[in-house]
């Protein structure tokens, strides 16, 4: 009987050592996704952004909004944001716009990340895209003075000075002592009397 039970004991500590040296998944997380700080494997990776689309499958995306900190949903957008506004800034308008892409799959709400997304695009000087995220940002907030600036910077940066200029107007309607607004409007004019294109 001993025997027995000595047995039992060692293969129990045999399993538990076992296990200690295994790491546990959360079972919170999409399926596909490790638990190695959200990374996925390299096949996974690739399959998860196609070429053609670059959209993100249904399996990463966040499961539900979390007001915790750290939590699966609602951070990963707001991260998306944030590196999309410092590739901006760096001039790094393609990487820019893969994050501030992710941040909208993530958050078709965010306003700010259609914004960023459609300024991405201007600087990649792919208008037919640029205008497809000025529609969505014009659904969400309608004609604020914000988006009409941006809009108008957009027509400014195609060479289209007509619309550049109604665009201005009517953001600059709404908001008089906007400085950004007021900037944009005498660049257009800079640029229409030297007769050199915005870059």
């Amino acid at each position: 009987m001993k025997a027995g039970v000595k047995q039992a004991v060692f293969v129990t500590a045999a399993c538990l050592l076992w296990l200690t040296g295994c790491e546990t998944t959360s079972t919170n997380l999409p399926e596909g996704l490790a638990a190695n700080n959200g990374e996925q494997p390299a096949a996974a990776s690739a399959a998860a952004e196609p070429e053609t689309t670059g959209s993100v499958p249904p399996e990463a995306q966040p499961l539900a909004p979390s007001d915790e900190p750290g939590g699966l949903a609602g951070e990963g957008s707001k991260d998306e944001l944030t590196l999309g506004k410092t590739q901006f800034r760096a001039n790094n308008f393609g990487l820019a716009e893969q994050h501030f892409r992710k941040a909208v799959e993530a958050g078709p709400r965010d306003l700010e990340a259609w914004v960023g997304l459609a300024a991405s695009y201007d600087r990649l000087r792919r208008f037919d895209l640029a205008d497809r995220a000025y529609d969505q940002a014009l659904r969400i907030a309608g004609r604020t003075p914000e988006v009409l600036n941006n809009l108008g910077y957009s027509y400014l940066l195609r060479g289209d000075i007509k619309r550049a200029r109604k665009t201005f107007i009517e953001a600059q309607a709404k908001d008089p002592k906007n400085p950004y607004i007021k900037a944009n409007l005498d660049l257009l004019e800079e640029s229409v009397h030297s007769r050199k294109a915005v870059q």
